[in-house]
Order: structure tokens, then sequence, then C-alpha cells
């Protein structure tokens, strides 16, 4: 188990730490207002609820694998862990969760743990921290519940149902090695599935695309995201009205012609 560290707002200005921050829609009880954290911790939550979209698996299920991912290693892929664990979810080659190269390839450690989960009866109507225990086996199996409620709020944003509630400001303007879209198409293939980020999008999928994009967005090297009359800009690090509300999604990434 590793704790989770937020990245707090450090007022702006050149300084500034790069952050990603999530409001919750009005009248959502039991969400926190904000939540902010860092790049890297956007970059796991975005892979983890990709990956959950691609598999097709109910929304609890997704919140219920942020919240293991925050307790165990603060959403942070790291490579060490208490004796054999490692990722996102500290899981153990010796407990049969993979190789330690698959186990830090978030996308594999991921799709073993929905795996899991999913074969867990009555998992659905299970508490929180009752169904991540099934599945992790943990030494503090009471504190995945700690984190429900930022789970909740982070599944919301990505999973499209908080149009652009989910902003990364202060993110490094650095133009990528290869400018193609390439990159980006692999990543979209692996984790959600499909490699089509443009053109008209389903409402709800297509905020959680331009989400999805946003959370990658250091990683991806992105401009700007947009979707259904609002674009998000590395420069401005908010979502503003840019055109007219059509469905249709796009992305710019630093340095294309």
């Amino acid at each position: 188990m590793i704790t989770l560290i937020v990245v707090l707002a450090d007022g702006g200005g050149p300084a500034a730490r790069p952050r990603c921050t999530i409001t919750a829609p009005p009248g959502s009880p039991g969400l926190p207002a904000t939540w902010t954290l860092s790049p890297e911790q956007a970059d796991s939550a975005a892979t983890i609820v990709g990956v959950g979209r691609r598999l097709g698996v109910p929304d609890r299920a997704v919140t219920i694998a942020l919240a293991t991912a925050i307790q165990e290693s603060g959403l942070v892929n790291v490579d060490y862990g208490d004796r054999d664990s490692l990722g996102l979810f500290q899981q153990r080659p010796s407990q049969g969760w993979g190789t330690e190269e698959e186990i830090l390839d978030p996308v594999v450690s991921t799709t073993a743990f929905y795996e899991g989960l999913l074969q867990i009866p009555g998992w659905p109507s299970m508490d929180v921290t009752v169904a991540a225990q099934a599945v992790q086996r943990s030494g503090f199996p009471e504190a995945y519940a700690d984190h429900e409620p930022e789970a909740r709020l982070m599944a919301v944003s990505l999973l499209g149902q908080a149009p652009g509630s989910w902003t990364c400001t202060d993110l490094p303007a650095t133009p990528p090695d290869d400018a193609s879209n390439t990159e980006v198409a692999t990543l979209a293939t692996r984790e959600l599935g499909t490699a089509r980020l443009s053109g008209e999008q389903p409402a709800e999928q297509g905020w959680a695309i331009a989400t999805w994009l946003v959370a990658h967005g250091e990683r991806l090297a992105l401009e700007s995201v947009t979707y259904d009359g609002r674009t998000w800009t590395v420069a401005s690090g908010a979502w503003a009205t840019s055109g007219p509300a059509d469905g249709r999604l796009s992305l710019r990434r630093i340095g294309q012609p």
C-alpha cells in the first residue's frame, strides 16, 4: 500500500506546478466539490477508466478500480511495493498476477484487475471495500472505502457524464518527438479499443474521449481538444466555447502543422 499524494495548486505563474482538477457537477451529493491530482495520477486514472470502457464494465466497476488504485499506489505506476508487489494495483507476480513486465504495463494490470473483479459472485451489490478486498486480499481492507468519493468523481468525469469537468493546467507546452498522431492512435486503441478520435460522437462518448485526451494531455503533448463547440487548450488550461455545439471531436498536438 502506498499513500496518495495530492498535488495542490500553488497560485499560478511561471513556477506553477502542473496539475489536473476535476469539478463535480452541481447537485452531486457525496462527491467532493473539486479534486486535484498530478498529471501522472491523471494519466493513470485515464488508463483505468479507458480500459474499463473498452471492456464494457459497469460504471461501479470503474469506481472500485479507481478507489483500489488510489489506495494501493496513489495512482502512480510504481516499480516497488510490499514484498514483490508492483504497479498501480500492487499486484504480485508470486500470486499469479503475471510477470513483472506485465504488471508494470498499466493496461495489462488494469485488465487483470477488472477480470478478477468480474469473477467475484455478487460484486455489484458489495460495498467498495468488500469488492476491492475480494480481488486484492489486502492487509488494510477497510481503507478502500476512504477513497470512494474521489474515485466516483473521477469516474463520472472520465466516463463523459460531467462535460468539461476535467481540466489540466500549467502542463509543459513541449512538442512531441513525433508530431504525427501515431502515438495517440496507438494509446487509444490499447485503452479505448478505438482509434477514432475525431468527427461526430454521441454526447457521453464524445465527452468521455475528450476527457480521456485531456487527462493524457501531458504524455500526448496535446495543444488542444475540442468537443461539441468547447475547447480545452494547454495554454489556457480550461474549457471555453469555441464554436457551435455540433457534436464533433478533434484534437491538435503541439507542433502540428
